[in-house]
């Protein structure tokens, strides 16, 4: 299925004509395709809008450059996190992390997001630029989950909240690169559980 364009950079375009979702989705898949090809230093403007059956302009008109198209486009491959509800720590977390799993799973989701992992140190502007517009807000819900838990006595005071974070989305991520299927069906379930024993108060 064609992801939708909801990246952090498609919303704030210049102004012009209306927009066509059908040209943003092809400039989209465009990017990811080539970009999975040949990593960031293929990427180019030229070679994204040649594919993608547009013109040049098309592509600045939304984006100022192949760094802001790259992180929408990578942006676009994941899917939503559910809103927690509020009732159980544990259920909310497991919602979450189903979600992780789910897109760790999907060959084109993982390989997107290993790649570009693989060349951040080569593209330290690039990297940070994804964290900080699509990783971290994905990480702060997390985070409120996990703060919620400890002011509802569900999760000991003195628990670190960040490590707690990086455990769990970081035991889906790498047995998730171990291809497709390499995530069971209740891995998120077992993540949580094992997390929540070591975080539950003494």
């Amino acid at each position: 299925m064609t992801p939708a364009v909801a990246g952090p950079f498609a919303a704030t375009r210049r102004p012009g004509r209306p927009r066509s979702e059908q040209a943003d989705r092809a400039i989209i898949e465009a990017a990811l395709a080539i970009f999975a090809e040949s990593g960031v230093e293929g990427l180019c403007i030229e070679a994204v809008a040649s594919r993608a059956g547009v013109g040049k302009s098309t592509i600045y008109r939304r984006w100022p450059g192949k760094e802001e198209l790259l992180v929408d486009a990578l942006a676009a491959l994941k899917t939503p996190l559910p809103e927690p509800s509020g009732v159980s720590v544990r259920e909310d977390l497991i919602g979450l992390l189903q979600v992780i799993c789910a897109d760790m799973a999907d060959p084109r989701r993982a390989r997107a997001v290993t790649l570009l992992h693989g060349e951040g140190h080569r593209y330290r502007r690039l990297s940070a630029r994804f964290i900080e517009t699509v990783v971290e807000p994905r990480r702060e819900v997390f985070r409120r989950v996990l703060r919620r838990g400890i002011e509802t006595g569900e999760i000991r005071s003195d628990a670190d909240v960040d490590t707690a974070l990086f455990m769990m989305t970081g035991a889906a991520q790498v047995k998730g690169r171990g291809g497709a299927g390499a995530i069971p069906d209740g891995y998120a379930e077992r993540i949580v559980d094992q997390l929540l024993q070591g975080l539950a108060p003494r």
